[in-house]
């Protein structure tokens, strides 16, 4: 606001009397970020057996260095410049403005989508693997494993429409007993491999039948890219900052240090559990579990170390370690969905890109809900077939990160740490590209958001283009607010104008007075757009002036033409809207109107006012005259 007050528009004043969320210590919001993260434990080393066979530790031991050398410092400089919990796509938003930047937000978005989406059908896919495979449970849901993941979905979707919160207290019941039984399976499956030789005579001669070290190191960089899901969490971890108790200084200063110093905490601590965990996990399933057991289809595959837990110590433990692994991917669906229900509204609502409704949570829910049981049908349930989808979102949004992080700190002059989120750039996109053409159906599951949410985005910018468009008027001084008030209640003529030099408002008054009966004064409205023509919504400036018997009203800072005049109209209540036609062809002029909010203004600008009028009848409405220039 430059020098006056402000005032908010009734359409879009922000809400007040909100309590600021609570926060807590970085120790126990990890686990919000866990429930995502470190639930792949109930498949990542299944489908690493599957897609690596004996080479699983080592490819596995790949995964742990791009963990720990690519993705930790990226999401380190991510946290430091989004700490608002928007992610790495916020990051992107910023250094690239207007609709190009828009554009690569929306696809960006698509993969996200996939992403979250995935996480919530294949956690749920797997938990239901794990039901049909316990030996308690089988007698009553054998053979029913699709169906038992449309529940699960189901379930998970009436539990957000009933309302959910984020419950840390909840995560932390969830994850910390899992991870202790995890702890307890892998002990157990080192103390059998110890007190077993042969196995790992077994395990090197299955390696050595794929050549030398060398050869092995080669090939495990290689087979990496199908273990890249295991990379997840990173994204939820950014997004959780908000919740993360920082220091009392943090409040009087615009960069809380604190918080995203706890932030980078959490993301270190997490991704060494994680690596500490994949690492032991590849290592005993490789050599604990026969081929025919971890190949699709088997008794371990897409739940090894369950199956570890039921065949080492006993199936009551193993029934205990199952309702774990089923509660921890439950609530990594509860994650994800509520990661999508926070990140939809947050960039396509207040763009225009998206039906007001979307920013209700209830709505929002049954549509990806939606989304849920189209992908299970897709994929018929399969904890494998969706590895590829899932890791094809995980390293879009892992690479845009790591882009976004290596432009903001060349920009920032930090050149050598640029230089090497560059390199951590190119890992990703080389693991990106081998998944890709790898396994395909990321890249189609994902170009199907991308182009629903295009879809979406162009209908619902044209649907709302009849809505006023202003958060909240400004004055750029005291006499100007002064003035403004008035001039309400019928007592001027608002005129459009695309110049105040006075040479230009006299001839414009001589031709308004001529052509049409105006009586009283003329308040000349000239509306100036602001540079990034892609926002929706935003303030207006007002500089308002006399000018003998008239009045110049500047409004700077506008996203579109049309919709500020109507809305002074409203403000106003004048005794009539004068706006000019430009005769150009209409389909120009929509696609003007639509990518820079200029166009035929005077058409635009009746069509508001008639919905306007249509939602509020009101008395004493101005007339409104369309000029041919």
């Amino acid at each position: 606001m430059r020098g006056g007050e402000a005032e908010e528009s009734a359409d879009a004043a922000p809400r007040r009397g909100q309590r600021p969320r609570k926060t807590y210590p970085w120790y126990l919001v990890i686990w919000l970020t866990g429930v995502d993260y470190f639930s792949t434990l109930g498949y990542q080393p299944g489908i690493a057996l599957l897609a690596a066979g004996a080479l699983s530790p080592l490819a596995t031991a790949v995964l742990v260095l791009v963990t720990l050398a690519c993705a930790l410092p990226v999401y380190a400089q991510v946290a430091g410049r989004s700490f608002v919990g928007q992610g790495s796509i916020a990051l992107l938003e910023n250094l690239l403005p207007g609709w190009s930047g828009r554009i690569f937000v929306l696809v960006l978005l698509g993969f996200a989508a996939t992403d979250f989406v995935i996480t919530m059908t294949l956690s749920a896919a797997d938990a239901a693997t794990h039901a049909v495979n316990n030996p308690f449970l089988s007698r009553f849901v054998h053979g029913q494993h699709f169906w038992l993941t449309i529940l699960l979905l189901a379930l998970l979707a009436m539990v957000f429409l009933k309302g959910f919160r984020e419950a840390i207290d909840l995560a932390s019941a969830v994850c910390v007993p899992y991870l202790l039984l995890n702890v307890v399976v892998l002990g157990r499956a080192f103390f059998e491999v110890l007190s077993r030789p042969e196995l790992l005579g077994h395990w090197r001669r299955a390696l050595d039948a794929h050549g030398n070290w060398t050869t092995l190191l080669a090939l495990s960089a290689l087979v990496f890219p199908k273990l890249a899901l295991g990379l997840s969490g990173f994204e939820t971890g950014v997004s959780v900052m908000p919740l993360i108790r920082g220091e009392d200084a943090d409040e009087a200063n615009p960069r809380p240090d604190g918080r995203i110093g706890n932030t980078r905490r959490l993301l270190a601590t997490a991704a060494v559990i994680m690596s500490v965990m994949l690492t032991a996990s590849s290592f005993v399933t490789a050599v604990l579990i026969p081929p025919e057991a971890y190949r699709e289809g088997g008794p371990a595959s897409g739940r090894a170390i369950a199956y570890l837990a039921h065949q080492l110590l006993g199936n009551g433990f193993g029934s205990l370690y199952d309702f774990s692994t089923i509660l921890i991917l439950w609530f990594a669906g509860a994650s994800a969905m509520a990661g999508l229900l926070h990140l939809i509204p947050r960039y396509l609502p207040r763009v225009g890109l998206a039906p007001a409704w979307t920013a209700w949570t209830r709505p929002l829910v049954l549509v990806l809900f939606g989304c849920d049981l189209v992908v299970t049908v897709v994929f018929r349930a399969s904890v494998e077939g969706q590895g590829g989808a899932y890791a094809t979102g995980v390293l879009v949004l892992m690479l845009s990160a790591a882009f976004a992080a290596s432009l903001t700190l060349w920009h920032e002059g930090r050149r050598l740490l640029s230089f090497y989120c560059f390199l951590v750039t190119a890992v990703f996109l080389y693991t990106t590209l081998a998944n890709i053409v790898e396994r395909p159906d990321g890249i189609i599951i994902a170009t199907f958001f991308i182009l629903f949410i295009l879809a979406v985005s162009v209908i619902s910018r044209y649907v709302r283009a009849t809505e006023l468009r202003i958060t909240e008027v400004q004055y750029t001084d005291q006499d100007s607010r002064r003035i403004t008030e008035s001039l309400c209640c019928h007592k001027v003529n608002l005129v459009a104008a695309y110049s105040l030099d006075e040479n230009v408002l006299r001839a414009k008054e001589a031709q308004v007075r001529r052509y049409y009966r105006v009586e009283g004064p003329l308040a000349f409205v000239h509306v100036t757009l602001i540079d990034n023509r892609s926002e929706f919504l935003g303030p207006v400036c007002l500089r308002v002036r006399r000018t003998g018997p008239n009045y110049c009203i500047e409004v700077t800072q506008a996203v579109a033409i049309a919709n500020t005049i109507a809305y002074l109209g409203e403000k106003l209540q004048p005794i009539s809207i004068v706006v000019g036609l430009s005769r150009q062809k209409m389909m120009i002029q929509a696609i003007r109107y639509f990518l820079f909010g200029e166009g035929e203004t005077g058409l635009m600008l009746y069509t508001i006012l008639l919905r306007r009028w249509r939602e509020a009848p009101a008395e004493g409405r101005p007339l409104v005259f369309l000029m041919s220039d």
